[in-house]
Parts: C-alpha cells; sequence; structure tokens
C-alpha cells in the first residue's frame, strides 16, 4: 500500500489497530479472509477508490476505528468484522461487492449490502430528527448487525472530529447522533456507546455549556468511578450481613445527562442532587418484596444521611405506568449527593422492559411490537454469552413489512402502508396536491399516478391547474384518507354539474312554459334506465343525453297529469278551478301540413297554444308527431336554430269547427264576486268554454290566469274585449 495515503499518524494509528485486532479476534478470521481484505485495501488504495471524502476523512482509517470499537463495546462475529472494514470499497466498486460475496460468503454480502443501504439515508438530514427516520433504518438494514455497525461507526466518527474546521458537517453528525443513534444504542442496550454519543452531541452543538459542566465537575471520570465504589462498597457489606441476595449498579451521571437535568429542574450545577446514581436489585420473593425494600432503604439511609425531601415512594403507591422502586438521596462520604434506588428484580424487570421501560419514560416513543424485539436484542447482547452474534444474525428484521418510508425532496420524511402509490404520497402531502397531481418524479424518472412506493424513494409530485379528481383513482390508492378525499371531490363535481344542469332544463322548461315537477321528473328518469337523478343530470351536463328530446318526453308526461276541479269562491283569493283537458287532436281537414300530406299525427304546443286565425309552424317531435307553435313562440327559435331540418311549414286550411284552448291574463281589483262576473261572462258566450282558472290576490288585487275553449281567434278577442269592459277589471291580455 503507497505510503503516501497515510499521513504519518495515521500509520502509526492503523499499525496500533491491525496489532490490536490480530490480538483479540485474529481466531474469528482465516488467513485467506485477511490477505484478501489486504489485497483489496491495496488494491482500492491504488486504483483512487479509496479516496478521502469531501470532509478529509480518511475511510480505511474510520472502517479500522469502527471494527475497534466493535471489539471493544460488543462481540462481533467474523461477518461484522469483514463487512465493516470492506463496505466502503464495495459502495464505489460493484466488482469487489461481487468479489466479496463469492470470496467471503452471503452473510458478509448480506451485511455489506446493508451498510451500503442505509449510507445512501445520509443525505437525508432534514428527517433524521423525524419518529419514522429510525423505522426506516431498521427497515433499509434489513439485519440488525447492520444497525449496530452504524450505530459503533458513528462513534468513531465522533471521536476524530473534534476540532473539524467544517462545523456545518460537524454539527449535522452531531445531530444525527442525538436524535438517531444515541437512541437506538439505548434500546439495544449499548449504554457506554450511548452516553458517549450524547456527550460528544452535546460538546460539538454547544461547547460552552459542555466545558463549563465539565470544568465544574472538576474530577476525572475515573475518580468519580472510584468514589462510586467506595460508596457501595460499606452497603454491599451490610446487606451481606442480613443475608439478602443481590446486585448492585452504580454510575456517574453523564455531562449531557446533568445539563438535561440542570435544565429541567431549572437548577444550576450546586443544586444537583444525583450527580451519582446507585441502584441496588434484590432477589426477592413475591411475599417478601416490600419488607426486603424498606431493609435495604434503612441500612441506606442509617449509614449515609438522608435528604427527606427528596424521597420517593413508588412501592406502596406504584406510578400509574407500574413503575415501582424506592428513591432515596443521601448525603455520602465529602458531602456528595448520591441518588440510591432500590427494587426487586421483577420491579426492575418491568421498569427496564416492561410499561415503565427506561427510555420510554425518559421520551423515547415506544411501539408494541419494536419494544419486544428490542428487548430480545438487548437480553442477548447484555447476556455476554458466546455466539451472541449468531442469535442476533437469526433474529427476523421484517418489523415493517406492512410500510413503506419514502422522502419528499427536501428530505422530509413521511410514513404509508405497503402498497401506497403516487396519489396515496400526494394526498398525504395535501388535499389540493393530491387533487392536481398527474404523476411524480421518482429519484429522477417520471412515474403515473399507480406507482407502487418504494422504501427510500424520494418522491416530487408533479401537478396540473386542469387536473380533477377522477372515481376510477380510487383503484389506485390504499389510504383511507386519499380514498375519502377523492370521494368527496368526486361528490362535490357531481353535485356542482348536476346543479348546472338542473339550472339549464328549468331554463328550458320556463321559456317553454313548461311547470318543473319533480315527481314527474323522477318517474321519466327512472324509465330511462337511472338509478338516480343526480346520475341523470350529470349524464345531461356531459351530453350524454339529448336535452331537446328530454324536454319533449317530459312535456308529453306533464301534459298525461290530471287536477282535481274545484268549486268557485266569492273572492279571488288563492282561487284555483281545473277541469280535465284533453290534447288538442285537430280533424285532419283544419290544418295543412307541408305539402298538403294528409293522415299526420299532430298536436298543439301547451307553450303557446296556437289557436285557429294565428300564424303557425310545425315540428317533427322525437315522437314522430307534429307539434304545431304560433309563428311568434320564444321556442321556435331555438327549434330553428338547432333542428331546422326538423320544421315543417303548417298553415290553417279554411275549415271551422274544432275548439281551441288559449290563455288569457285578467288584471284588476279584488271585489266579492268578480270570479263569479268573469266565469259567467264566459259561460254565457257562445262556443267559449271554461277549462281553468287559477286567481291569487294580495292587497286588493288580484290576478287571474284562464284557460279558455274557443272555435278561433277572432272569438278569442271578442272574448277578452268583453271581460276588460268587467267592473273591476282594469287589464286583460293573451297568454302564452
Amino acid at each position: 500500500m503507497t505510503d503516501s495515503y497515510f499521513l504519518a499518524e495515521e500509520r502509526k494509528e492503523i499499525v496500533t489497530t491491525v496489532k490490536h485486532l490480530a490480538g483479540r479476534y485474529l481466531h474469528l478470521l482465516s488467513r485467506a479472509d485477511v490477505d484478501f481484505v489486504d489485497r483489496q485495501l491495496r488494491q482500492g488504495v491504488d486504483s483512487g477508490l479509496y479516496a478521502r471524502d469531501l470532509h478529509g476523512v480518511n475511510p480505511i482509517l474510520r472502517s479500522m476505528r469502527t471494527a475497534w470499537l466493535l471489539t471493544e463495546q460488543v462481540a462481533p462475529d467474523r461477518s461484522m468484522l469483514l463487512a465493516c472494514l470492506l463496505y466502503n470499497l464495495c459502495r464505489k466498486s460493484e466488482k469487489t461487492h461481487t468479489q466479496v460475496a463469492a470470496v467471503l460468503g452471503g452473510d458478509v454480502a448480506r451485511l455489506v449490502r446493508g451498510l451500503i443501504k442505509v449510507s445512501r439515508l445520509y443525505s437525508k438530514q432534514s428527517a433524521v430528527r423525524d419518529e419514522n427516520f429510525q423505522k426506516l433504518l431498521l427497515t433499509f438494514a434489513e439485519d440488525i448487525r447492520v444497525v449496530i455497525i452504524m450505530i459503533v461507526d458513528r462513534m468513531a466518527l465522533m471521536r476524530a472530529i473534534n476540532h473539524h474546521p467544517d462545523q456545518d458537517f460537524v454539527r449535522d453528525i452531531a445531530l444525527e447522533a442525538r436524535y438517531l443513534y444515541a437512541p437506538l444504542a439505548h434500546r439495544l442496550g449499548l449504554y457506554q456507546v450511548k452516553t458517549e454519543l450524547e456527550d460528544l452531541s452535546l460538546k460539538y452543538l454547544n461547547r460552552k455549556i459542555y466545558t463549563q459542566i465539565a470544568d465544574k465537575l472538576s474530577e476525572t471520570k475515573e475518580v468519580r468511578d472510584r468514589y462510586v465504589a467506595d460508596f457501595i462498597a460499606p452497603v454491599r457489606q451490610a446487606l451481606e450481613r442480613e443475608g439478602m441476595t443481590f446486585e448492585i449498579k452504580g454510575r456517574t451521571k453523564s455531562i449531557n445527562s446533568i445539563w438535561n437535568k440542570m435544565k429541567n429542574k431549572h437548577v444550576d450545577l450546586g443544586g444537583m442532587y444525583d450527580l451519582f446514581a446507585i441502584r441496588i436489585i434484590l432477589d426477592s420473593p413475591l411475599e417478601r418484596e416490600k419488607k426486603d425494600c424498606w431493609v435495604a432503604y434503612s441500612i441506606v439511609t442509617n449509614m449515609y444521611q438522608a435528604n427527606p425531601s427528596r424521597m420517593r415512594d413508588w412501592i406502596t403507591i406504584p406510578k400509574s405506568n407500574g413503575y415501582e422502586s424506592l428513591h432515596a438521596t443521601v448525603q455520602g462520604p465529602g458531602g456528595k449527593w448520591v441518588e440510591v434506588q432500590i427494587r426487586t428484580r421483577r420491579m426492575d424487570e418491568i421498569a427496564e422492559r416492561g410499561l415503565a421501560a427506561h427510555w420510554k419514560y425518559k421520551g423515547i416513543k415506544s411501539e408494541k411490537d419494536l419494544d419486544a424485539w428490542m428487548n430480545n436484542v438487548r437480553e442477548v447482547l447484555e447476556s455476554g454469552q458466546s455466539g451472541q452474534m449468531e442469535l442476533v444474525r437469526e433474529m427476523n428484521m421484517n418489523l415493517y413489512a406492512d410500510e413503506v418510508f419514502v422522502f419528499t425532496p427536501k428530505g422530509d420524511l413521511h410514513r404509508l402502508p405497503q402498497g401506497a402509490t403516487v396519489l396515496d404520497f400526494a394526498y398525504a402531502i395535501h388535499t389540493h396536491v393530491g387533487s392536481t397531481c398527474v404523476g411524480a418524479r421518482i429519484d429522477g424518472k417520471n412515474q403515473r399516478l399507480n406507482y407502487r412506493l418504494q422504501n427510500g424513494d424520494t418522491v416530487e409530485v408533479i401537478t396540473s391547474s386542469t387536473q380533477v379528481p377522477r372515481l376510477d383513482w380510487l383503484n389506485y390508492v390504499v389510504t383511507t384518507r386519499a380514498r375519502n378525499k377523492i370521494k368527496v371531490a368526486v361528490n362535490e363535481a357531481r353535485a356542482r354539474q348536476a346543479e348546472m344542469a338542473r339550472e339549464m332544463l328549468q331554463r328550458r322548461f320556463k321559456n317553454r312554459k313548461i311547470a318543473f315537477d319533480e315527481a314527474v321528473m323522477m318517474r321519466l328518469v327512472k324509465r330511462l334506465g337511472f338509478k338516480t337523478l343526480t346520475d341523470f343530470l350529470v349524464d345531461i351536463h356531459e351530453q350524454r343525453v339529448d336535452v331537446a328530446d328530454f324536454v319533449e318526453q317530459y312535456e308529453q308526461q306533464i301534459d298525461k297529469q290530471t287536477e282535481a276541479q274545484t268549486s268557485v269562491p266569492g273572492t279571488a283569493e288563492e282561487f284555483v278551478l281545473h277541469t280535465p283537458q284533453r290534447e288538442e287532436h285537430l280533424a285532419g281537414d283544419v290544418l295543412v301540413i307541408g305539402e298538403g300530406v294528409k293522415g299526420i299525427n299532430y298536436k298543439l304546443s301547451k307553450c303557446c297554444k296556437p289557436i285557429y286565425g294565428d300564424k303557425i309552424v310545425g315540428f317533427v317531435a322525437s315522437d314522430g308527431a307534429i307539434k304545431i307553435h304560433r309563428a311568434g313562440c320564444g321556442n321556435v327559435k331555438h327549434l330553428i336554430a338547432k333542428y331546422p331540418y326538423r320544421m315543417i311549414k303548417t298553415q290553417w286550411s279554411g275549415k271551422i269547427g274544432s275548439q281551441f284552448a288559449a290563455s288569457i291574463r285578467v288584471v284588476g281589483r279584488d271585489d266579492i264576486g268578480i270570479v263569479a262576473n268573469i266565469t259567467s261572462l264566459i259561460n254565457k258566450t257562445e262556443n267559449a268554454t271554461l277549462r281553468n282558472i287559477a286567481i291569487n290576490s294580495h292587497d286588493g288585487e288580484f290576478e287571474g290566469h284562464l284557460v279558455v275553449s274557443v272555435p278561433s281567434i277572432a272569438m278569442l278577442d271578442e272574448l277578452m274585449a268583453r271581460m276588460q269592459a268587467l267592473k273591476g277589471v282594469r287589464h286583460v291580455s293573451r297568454g302564452s
């Protein structure tokens, strides 16, 4: 290996590290393993694949440091050591990756693959503090040994970057350590690693505070550890004299832990009562637990002066999360305060691995399946038994098989159910984004709405202002949120379309003087095969139904309706008289249609009620009948514009004999007997018959609408003139 690759101090460290690894773990590696690693590292340097990273870190030295720390913190197996030494090279050389699998075996290659996949997540700095990032890390890793290597690798890197010139780089590394790797280390029982990661993180993120606390502690960690040992010694002897079986754990608070306590308690270092912590765990049967705990409490408080205000009894009344323990704060040698926790083995199991697990009430979020799995891993690692990594390797990492984790272009992390698509992701971002989504760009490639997301995808949603949700989108999504949003959007759009179609129909009815009857409408809609009125109106809006044809059919339905006949009251107030109506089928010689064609079925239009003498035109309706309109009818203009080919020349033949329905509008003063006078006048007029009358009055005024049968326009004009002469009548006009 070229000497110029390493700095002088790096060469010394490499030699020392290799000797350490060879001395402690050479028995795990065969001669062939060592030769292969040495050859690959040399070739990697010579080919430029092992260049320093952007921050000047030597990748070979970093791998060596990580391997050394693995031997100190855990008991690594062969695969972990080899993967740790080679994964950086495999990340840059597919050839090397293939050789690793062929020469060193599939287990090493599996770890290398997991390390490479996890390393790709480093660019997502903004997502590190997201609670889902930890899940994504575990999903990508595929093997818990990968996670252990990454945690220890982060510890090695944290040690190496003190006073690094790139402070942004240092800050990013420290944040990852604090929010990602330290909590993972705690869950896995790697307490020393967790403590050092947190302390170094505080040092790099807030060096001033770190230095202040470190200076005030003054003593070295070794001195403080020795103080804890001296404190424990007489307690141990006293407990043994009582014949108790127990375990005592002692520790000194880390700088990060002290800082957190100072912030939470709003005190300075002088006000801290638990810089030193002792835990006494008793092996007591269930029936003697409380008694033995209080005996141990008495021994400690008799030996060291207690602070009564700091005493906590969670044995008599446990915490709501099941936590049970006695806490005492006593003054040890030199006037230093020490926190003592006393509990039984059962209580300790509940506190560490049950509902009250320490990392839970310290604020690290929990999930049932992950809790149980992490507890199993921690038990194996804490056991110290030989072959522990063999047991860890067999543990199933398929914790989140039903979930997928993806990033936004800014690095924000989102968790979705397995099978989620681009459309699901778009709706997870925002309803408007989902409703206007036309696709996505995923890791630089354009994908459709129904593309199924993969773990680690970076998704950039593409939208269009012209896009609207469609009912078939429900086939593209799996999340409840997306399905509900699509249904709401589609229903709202259909409602708007239906309302516009309804307004358009009502305008058509009004133009043709056709009353809008909901019941008639529903019967006709059902007959046309529609399940709901909304379905029909949407089809009208989408022009899948011919409006003119429907209006014709609707008018035919209206014409078939009959209304009850009522008696004639004395005044016009709310008066309605209906008589049975009939279709105007005239004698064949009354009209001349087209070029004198006879035998054609025709009828007079209800919208304008033409009578003999009016100028008229004919229109071929959808049922084949000829509908006769007055030439000045408002609907005729519409029909001529849209269906000119269905208009037919029509005129009166000059033969009289049929009766025609005509509308009359009467306005005047509402006097007693006005309705009787009007109806009497019509009844006395020869060849005139009252069909129906509807008169409303308000504030002494009335307005009446009458339908009368007359043989001609001349008779109608005469009748209207006689009505105009009645007392109280101010205006008479022909209705449409």
